[in-house]
């Protein structure tokens, strides 16, 4: 797979709730910090986005908002607004006057996603994307955000499977699009895959994580200089190349823990180390902790 699809099946994400919202009028409502992805498409319509600490956003119809951690926010239908507390629920809200056809319409919800690598989505990925409908062609996330609130409204047998199912591919779309927030690349997993030499090097990574990958090899990978390619990759990325191939070979490791059901042996073979000492002793300086420790640790337990 490719380190995006790498990424989705690590992070084995699930639908926590998913509701409708609409508003009407004047209004402003405010929420709490988060500790699950956010997410948010307008249907019709458009509000301000506030995140804790930043300037207001606007979003317009069409848009899409994907929050990997989601902080302390506002949301209204103008700046400055008056704003009440919120309380996430997974049904539908109407926000302003209650009387009359909705004029804004959204919507939102958020995932469950695997604790034991929750870092790894913060850690390779903006704080916020914004798809902006003016900018680029939104048509495939509306016609999903169609079937999802089709199954909200509805009450079918198997819709919870389903709506998870279509959760999952709203935010496989969302990042496929790899949009650049604030005018410049954040640094991360998107931004690396939105440079194609970049983009060839991750990929081998993924391909063959238990390679013995330097950055000479990996710089031939992505046809740059060994310099070069350091250099940039950093820039991209946030890390240099052989630091994130060691989190990503942990972030396996971790998730081959909290499955259980393979050695510690078959678990180094696997990610690329050339004995289960090797593997142990990465692991427990990385990690704290031995593997076996990490198995048997609430932390490791499958959602």
């Amino acid at each position: 797979m490719d380190p995006l699809s790498d990424l989705i099946a690590l992070l084995r994400p699930h639908t926590a709730l998913s509701k409708a919202i609409t508003g009407r009028g004047t209004w402003g409502v405010r929420y709490a910090a988060q500790d699950v992805p956010g997410f948010a498409l307008v249907i019709e319509g458009g509000c301000w986005l506030t995140l804790a600490g930043q300037a207001p956003v606007r979003l317009a119809a069409g848009d899409f908002v994907l929050l990997p951690s989601t902080p302390a926010f506002e949301m209204a239908s103008s700046p400055g607004a008056a704003c009440v507390p919120g309380v996430p629920a997974g049904l539908p809200v109407r926000h302003g006057d209650p009387a009359g056809d909705p004029d804004f319409r959204m919507l939102g919800g958020s995932f469950e996603i695997d604790r034991v690598n929750a870092p790894l989505l913060l850690a390779l990925l903006p704080a916020m994307i914004h798809v902006r409908a003016g900018e680029r062609d939104t048509g495939r996330l509306s016609r999903i955000a169609a079937l999802i609130l089709d199954e909200c409204d509805a009450d079918r047998p198997g819709g919870d499977m389903i709506l998870g199912r279509l959760l999952e591919v709203l935010l496989v779309e969302a990042l496929r699009e790899q949009p650049v927030a604030g005018g410049g690349a954040v640094a991360g997993l998107l931004a690396g895959m939105r440079d194609p030499a970049l983009a060839r090097a991750l990929g081998a990574i993924h391909a063959e994580v238990r390679a013995s990958w330097t950055v000479a090899g990996l710089a031939r990978v992505a046809g740059m200089s060994r310099s070069a390619f350091a250099a940039r990759f950093g820039t991209a990325m946030g890390c240099a190349p052989i630091e994130y191939l060691a989190r990503w070979r942990m972030a396996l490791a971790r998730h081959a823990l909290s499955l259980g059901g393979k050695t510690l042996d078959r678990i180094a073979e696997e990610i690329g180390y050339e004995s289960a000492s090797a593997f142990s002793t990465a692991f427990r300086r990385r990690m704290g902790c031995s593997p076996g420790a990490f198995a048997r640790s609430p932390a490791a337990a499958v959602p």
